[in-house]
């Protein structure tokens, strides 16, 4: 079981666009029936919480309510001692009237078991995504379950005849900033268990983000995969500190450059992170053929325990088989620093020489 635990992580990101489609969850006229002045709890809204009946419906009457809501900081409650079965849905604050709004989740919440009961049809690009909101709080002390076993078992790597190529991102934050998500444990995700995109100050605290060491490209946060971090083109000004990680690939930057492409990460801080049977520790990937650098990333107060390769700087990036020589220039700047080990490796490099 990989299993990553975050104490304190901050980000300010600058990364793609937030794209795809899921049912998104527009105003309709519903009858308030809320949990207090302020608060707005899904079983009043109609959801049941017995893990079997789809609940989406719930969710949503719940939202536009709090979304119409007049409150300054409105709350929206999945309640405790309850299991939500959810169709995949896209909370947008564009047109909300706060700009403080809270997610209390301390229930728990799973996915459809099988692949074919999601109401997606083969354009699963995430289940659970928040859009468009600028002051948004998510957090509690509830589960967010993918139930992404049934997907992992159409993974491409294992079923190159029948492979499902299109698996979705578990939760999802998009086109939005001063974002915090706190307490929340999410387990196994059809695919990257959390991503951000597009977004920036967004402050992610104590999580614990489960899944199967065997499972593919489960990435814990993605931020632009089998990686408990994984950093994307586009990223800049990350804090990544007080993380267990393990087993999985590690925590990542990349791969940057593939299909002879620019993309750039820069001021990246991981500091005071275990890894625990990983089969990579901390990790820079580049192809060759593309362009941009990785620059102004540190890596300080790392400790290994079984890691096969506990530091990876890979300028020839390359997970098929074979991969056509070519020339990348890329600038880069790592720091990385191990109590008393350092090992510094200042720009600019030329990626794709033969080593």
């Amino acid at each position: 079981m990989a299993t990553l635990k975050i104490f304190f992580f901050v980000l300010l990101i600058q990364c793609t666009i937030f794209t795809g489609s899921s049912r998104q969850l527009k105003k309709s006229n519903v009858n308030i029936d809320s949990y207090g002045d302020n608060t707005f709890n899904v079983i009043s809204f109609g959801a049941i919480g017995d893990g079997k009946k789809d609940d989406s419906k719930g969710f949503k009457r719940a939202w536009d309510a709090v979304c119409d809501s007049s409150t300054p900081s409105p709350t929206f409650l999945v309640p405790q001692g309850k299991t939500f079965l959810l169709q995949p849905l896209t909370f947008n604050g564009k047109h909300c009237n706060s700009n403080n709004i809270t997610f209390q989740i301390d229930g728990r919440i799973i996915a459809p078991t099988k692949p074919s009961a999601w109401e997606c049809n083969t354009n699963c690009h995430r289940w659970i995504g928040f859009k468009n909101f600028d002051g948004l709080h998510i957090q509690g002390s509830g589960t967010i379950n993918g139930q992404g076993d049934n997907w992992w078992k159409l993974s491409c790597k294992d079923n190159q005849k029948s492979c499902q190529l299109r698996k979705p991102t578990g939760f999802m934050i998009g086109h939005s900033k001063n974002v915090d998500i706190k307490g929340l444990t999410f387990e196994d995700s059809p695919k990257m268990h959390i991503a951000f995109e597009d977004s920036t100050s967004i402050h992610a605290t104590q999580l614990t983000i489960k899944a199967p060491g065997n499972s593919p490209n489960t990435d814990g946060i993605h931020i632009q995969r089998d990686d408990c971090i994984s950093i994307g083109d586009g990223s800049k000004y990350i804090n990544i500190t007080n993380i267990e990680c393990g087993p999985g690939h590690g925590i990542s930057i990349g791969s940057l450059g593939i299909m002879g492409k620019t993309e750039e990460v820069e001021f990246v801080h991981v500091r005071n992170v275990s890894f625990h049977g990983t089969t990579n520790g901390v990790r820079i990937k580049t192809w060759q053929g593309g362009h941009g650098h990785a620059r102004n990333i540190r890596f300080e107060d790392i400790t290994f325990h079984t890691s096969t390769r506990p530091i990876v700087i890979d300028q020839y990036y390359c997970p098929h088989k074979q991969c056509k020589n070519q020339l990348m220039k890329t600038s880069m700047t790592h720091h990385i620093k191990k109590q008393q080990y350092n090992f510094h490796v200042v720009n600019p490099v030329l990626v794709g020489t033969l080593p």
